[in-house]
């Protein structure tokens, strides 16, 4: 062994110290080791601090590295390895772990060249070791990203004209393979033939650049399967000429769900037809690229579908439509299209087609809809249609006119005895003082705006009772005229449903009257109730805006209440009853409108939890004259008591008529009648007088 002023000269020392050393000199037969200052140093022990014994560096390993770092030792000891180089860890003074890099070997033998001693470094490599558990987190965390989002990695070293897949790259092309690497030209094989020269295009990535390039194609796999895969391809600088590395990605089931949403946004998903927006636009396109007029536009109303409904039920109905649907279908020429635009109403699109063409097709559809097969629903009285034509021979046309005169005619059809079709002409247009029905839409939109749309309100007294002890109002909107004259309801709503603005007209009245009322609903001087038409249930943010509706002008949830006609629920029965769950939930009141009209009053009733039952007014009006309807008030008021709904009666003209009522028993907790329509201001404004003069009495 070297002598102490060797190994402790100040020019070792000094290097030892500025490169971070620590030294160990061990003589195998005393078994003695000597350890650097340094060394001490390095796990925060002063010079001399530690035990002077021959194993001390086995005492700070970790329990987990000694066997390791023995075995390395012994291997080298034993000839097996031209040095010692391991990697373990020491305990430091303050008790964490220092990981070091101990290198070292063979420095004296005897004559029959056994080892006598032993010298070696140990370099602190804590910093490298943490830097490379954060680089193996990233990796993990990038391999599991990778794994989550089915993403394969490949690359193209373009000096060498070699290509590498890995695993997940290989599964996605449905390749079988052990390693890697795979043939240049191996990806162009599963080319798509209509894709191919686009993509090839697309993964030719400048070099020297580092734009991301993103592609979708098509793969043919061996098994003859189309996938459809996205693929990020950029230039990396390595090597003698650079690589193409690239990830893919297969999007097949992404496709395909976008397929299926664009196919569900633009067709009905009862019958599989065209929608009302799809057919607008189709509609739109075709009179403003049309070649040849004129084009044939049909409006299809269905005859007695409401009585089949009620006969055989909603479900029953479902398929009734269905097989209506589909005769109509195969009644035209290839070049038509239809579309349903909702409950059992449709319309059709022939191109070039002239009078006498869309007559005989009008009767072929006729037929189709009599010969439909209608399952379940089949009764004794079939299915008719009524059919209005209406003919586009000008690029001017609007969508909303073409319709409109089609609407028309289909009036002028029903009017005429249904079973038939009708050609619109100007003496078949129908509507208010002149306008059709599409500009009767058109005037009801402007009111919405010019506030010629005019909120009105029904008072729902409790029978015998003042209106005070209920304060509810049954809100109703009416449409002033351009002229000034008042239109009617039974002429603009049914247009409204018809042009599908029965939604944003519900959506009006709600809005305007929380706006307007909302206080005097918030301080119980009144609570309002709102009719909703089939186009408004089947609005899927209808609860988004009632609740935003709500939230903005303060009414409370228990002050509103919700009418759900008969009609509005054939036609969307699951729609009608999420609805009503959903109201419930909140407080809203609801009630069934129109009860006893049809068969499935009772079917609703049974699956809608509501707070209210309004009979039909043609059960109330002849009440005093007729048994039969007293019978049928009779047995609803009687059910209602049993459920715990309330029983509110309209058109009662006549004395007699409320005396019958309370003669039947209907009593003031339960029974309600409406009084005649009259501006809300006027109403809500009495209410909110009423409500105020107590509380001055009080004081």
């Amino acid at each position: 062994m070297a002598d102490d002023k060797t190994r402790n000269g100040e020019f070792w020392a000094l290097a030892l110290e500025r490169a971070h050393l620590g030294v160990w000199d061990w003589d195998i037969k005393s078994g003695a080791c000597y350890y650097s200052p340094t060394w001490s140093k390095m796990l925060g022990y002063d010079e001399g601090e530690l035990a002077d014994a021959a194993d001390l560096w086995l005492q700070l390993t970790h329990p987990d590295d000694r066997e390791r770092a023995k075995a390395s030792g012994d291997r080298h000891i034993a000839g097996l390895t031209s040095s010692i180089e391991t990697e373990l860890r020491l305990r430091h003074k303050d008790g964490h772990w220092v990981w070091v890099l101990d290198r070292g070997g063979i420095v004296e033998r005897d004559e029959n060249g056994q080892p006598l001693r032993l010298m070696g470094v140990q370099t602190d490599i804590t910093r490298q070791k943490e830097a490379e558990a954060a680089l193996e987190q990233v990796n993990v965390r990038f391999r599991l990203a990778l794994a989550a989002s089915g993403t394969g990695i490949w690359h193209h070293d373009i000096g060498t004209h070699k290509s590498y897949w890995d695993a997940r790259t290989r599964e996605i092309f449905g390749l079988v393979a052990d390693t890697d690497e795979v043939t240049a030209d191996l990806w162009h094989t599963y080319l798509h033939p209509d894709d191919k020269e686009a993509t090839e295009r697309a993964h030719q990535v400048p070099l020297g650049s580092d734009t991301v390039i993103a592609s979708q194609y098509r793969i043919v796999k061996r098994d003859g399967e189309i996938r459809h895969v996205e693929s990020l391809v950029r230039f990396i600088a390595a090597g003698s000429a650079g690589q193409i590395l690239g990830t893919v990605r297969d999007i097949t089931e992404d496709k395909t769900r976008a397929q299926e949403l664009a196919y569900a946004a633009n067709h009905d998903a009862l019958t599989g037809l065209l929608n009302r927006a799809a057919f607008d636009r189709l509609l739109a396109d075709h009179i403003a690229t049309a070649r040849r007029l004129p084009l044939a536009v049909f409006y299809v109303d269905l005859d007695y579908f409401k009585a089949l409904n009620d006969y055989a039920g909603h479900a029953a109905g479902d398929l009734a439509l269905k097989g209506v649907a589909a005769g109509i279908v195969g009644s035209l020429p290839p070049s038509a299209h239809a579309a349903r635009l909702g409950g059992d109403e449709f319309a059709l699109l022939v191109p070039n087609c002239d009078q006498l063409r869309a007559e005989r097709l009008a009767a072929a559809i006729l037929a189709a809809v009599r010969d439909a097969d209608l399952g379940a629903a089949a009764t004794s009285r079939r299915l008719a249609a009524s059919v209005g034509i209406a003919f586009v021979a000008d690029h001017n046309t609007t969508v909303a006119d073409a319709l409109a005169c089609a609407d028309d005619a289909c009036y002028a059809a029903k009017a005429a005895g249904r079973n038939r079709f009708a050609v619109f002409s100007p003496e078949t247009a129908s509507g208010s003082g002149g306008l059709n029905a599409a500009r009767l839409a058109a005037d009801l939109v402007d009111a919405m705006e010019d506030g010629r749309l005019k909120l009105f309100g029904q008072q729902i007294h409790l029978l015998g009772k003042p209106w005070q002890e209920s304060r509810h109002v049954e809100v109703l909107a009416r449409l002033i005229g351009r002229n000034g004259r008042m239109i009617p309801p039974g002429e603009f709503i049914p247009v409204a449903e018809r042009f599908g603005l029965a939604s944003r007209l519900d959506r009006w009245i709600i809005r305007t009257a929380l706006s307007l009322h909302g206080p005097a609903m918030r301080s119980g001087a009144i609570s309002l109730g709102f009719n909703l038409s089939a186009q408004t249930l089947s609005d899927p943010q209808l609860w988004d805006f009632v609740d935003a509706a709500i939230a903005g002008t303060g009414a409370p949830h228990s002050g509103i209440g919700f009418e759900i006609t008969e009609t509005a629920a054939v036609t969307n029965f699951d729609a009608a009853e999420q609805f009503v769950r959903k109201a419930r939930e909140r407080r809203c009141r609801v009630s069934l409108d129109d009860f006893g009209a049809g068969m499935s009053s009772f079917e609703y009733l049974r699956r809608f939890p509501v707070d209210a039952i309004k009979i039909d007014g043609s059960f109330i009006e002849h009440i005093a004259q007729s048994r039969f309807d007293r019978e049928i008030v009779l047995a609803i008021t009687s059910i209602a008591r049993s459920l715990g709904c309330s029983v509110v009666a309209e058109k009662i003209e006549q004395q007699t008529a409320l005396d019958m009522l309370r003669d039947m028993g209907v009593d003031s907790g339960q029974g309600f009648l409406l009084h005649r329509p009259e501006p809300l201001e006027a109403i809500v404004s009495r209410a909110t007088a009423q409500a105020v003069l107590p509380k001055r009495r009080r004081a």
